[in-house]
């Protein structure tokens, strides 16, 4: 039995992602479009699929708006590389962002339905994120994990622009 829990520690150390190092500076100015006030509502459903096919949707999760700065698209790129979804087992547990950054970012949760919406949004390109974590919360190991998406808004949109966070 220890050497099955000696085993499974190794194996969860193994899979914590270590973030490269931060090589661009967070800017309050470049960041800045998100304090406005824009005409633009962007709504969305956030959720993942299990293997069984079973969706499991965001409820109650925190969704950010995050200004797609260099400081954040560099962020994202050392996290997800290429993918819009990360495992849970894989999330970096060394993460200690610009405390700036968390103040440039809009937040809203998501309804239990997986759904939200944030209005009155200023024209620029934004990251939306989220996590959608299933699985008993004292597991060793737990399943679901972070999702991300990008949308830009110009300002002329006239209906809400939509986007879907699955990690598709």
């Amino acid at each position: 039995m220890k050497v099955w829990v000696i085993i499974c520690a190794a194996l969860a150390l193994s899979a914590c992602v270590e973030r490269k190092p931060a090589t661009v500076a967070f800017s309050v100015e470049e960041a800045a479009f998100i304090k406005k006030t824009g005409t633009t509502t962007i709504t969305g459903h956030a959720f993942r699929t299990k293997p069984s096919g079973v969706v499991v949707n965001a409820a109650g999760e925190v969704i950010r708006l995050i200004p797609a700065t260099a400081y954040a698209r560099e962020r994202f790129e050392n996290l997800y590389g290429k993918r819009k979804y990360i495992p849970h087992r894989e999330y970096p547990r060394d993460d200690n962002p610009d405390p700036a950054y968390g103040e440039y970012t809009r937040t809203t949760k998501a309804e239990s339905n997986g759904r939200f919406i944030f209005q009155n949004v200023a024209p620029g390109t934004y990251f939306l994120t989220t996590q959608i974590i299933w699985g008993d919360e004292d597991a060793l190991f737990r399943e679901g994990g972070s999702v991300y998406d990008s949308v830009t808004v110009t300002g002329k949109e006239t209906e809400a622009l939509h986007v879907i966070l699955s990690g598709s």
